[in-house]
């Protein structure tokens, strides 16, 4: 298994677009955007926090997150399935699996190396705050990336091909990123469309990861949403997945 995680690693990184759309980008976006005037000065409707603060970074966060999830895992897979991978592993000691739970380990490791350059970059380069409740910020991350993974292998499951696959997972991800306040701050919003995002996966994660980050806890609803979607979308990629 360990060998599998370094080979699917090393096959990852030798991907340019994975490491910076994933990593590179919002990092790009927050230390570029992050010291415009506008994101320094303080919002009343976010309590009077900077949006450099806990808005912006935790958006970055989420867009990491989401880009890895919804384009990145499904178009590995359904390429593995297109090209034969999976099938000609079935045939041998190393089950198709292995190769899934490879996928989903790495990036996770993206995600967490991620998230971490983004948290230090916005502290030592912006001066924006560190996460005041790191212990909750660090559950509120593993719950809401596995939920976004959940959906990226459901895309995976029912794309029939690798060029679909992709864009499936455009499709979902630039309306959700939109509710989930990417753009413009959730709290600005007109309220019917707030009390949408509360009940679709994305919203919740963005909402909780700048929660916890500004030292409050999340709402039980968010936590709610997100641990129905690692469950329904699991349930259903494992039922709806084909390795061939």
């Amino acid at each position: 298994m360990n060998k599998m995680l370094l080979i699917e690693a090393k096959l990852l990184l030798r991907e340019p677009g994975g490491p910076i759309f994933a990593i590179l980008l919002p990092l790009a976006l927050l230390l570029g955007l992050g010291s415009t005037s506008g994101l320094q000065e303080t919002i009343p409707e976010l309590g009077g926090e900077r949006v450099i603060d806990t808005q912006f970074p935790s958006m970055m966060v989420l867009l990491s997150v989401v880009t890895m999830a919804l384009t990145i895992l499904p178009g590995t897979l359904v390429i593995y399935r297109e090209n034969g991978v999976l099938r000609r592993l079935s045939t041998t000691p190393i089950r198709p699996v292995r190769l899934l739970v490879a996928q989903v380990v790495n990036n996770l490791a993206m995600a967490v190396v991620a998230t971490v350059l983004l948290v230090a970059s916005g502290r030592l380069v912006l001066g924006s705050a560190l996460p005041k409740n790191a212990l909750a910020f660090t559950g509120v991350f593993v719950l809401g990336t596995a939920s976004m993974f959940g959906l990226g292998l459901l895309i995976a499951a029912v794309a029939p091909n690798a060029k679909v696959a992709p864009a499936i997972g455009s499709l979902l991800m630039f309306p959700l990123l939109y509710i989930s306040g990417m753009w413009t701050p959730r709290e600005t919003m007109p309220e019917l469309l707030q009390r949408i995002g509360d009940f679709l996966p994305m919203a919740p994660f963005g909402d909780a990861l700048r929660a916890t980050w500004a030292g409050h806890a999340p709402q039980p609803l968010h936590l709610v949403v997100m641990a129905a979607t690692v469950l329904i979308t699991g349930v259903a990629a494992s039922r709806l997945f084909q390795w061939e």
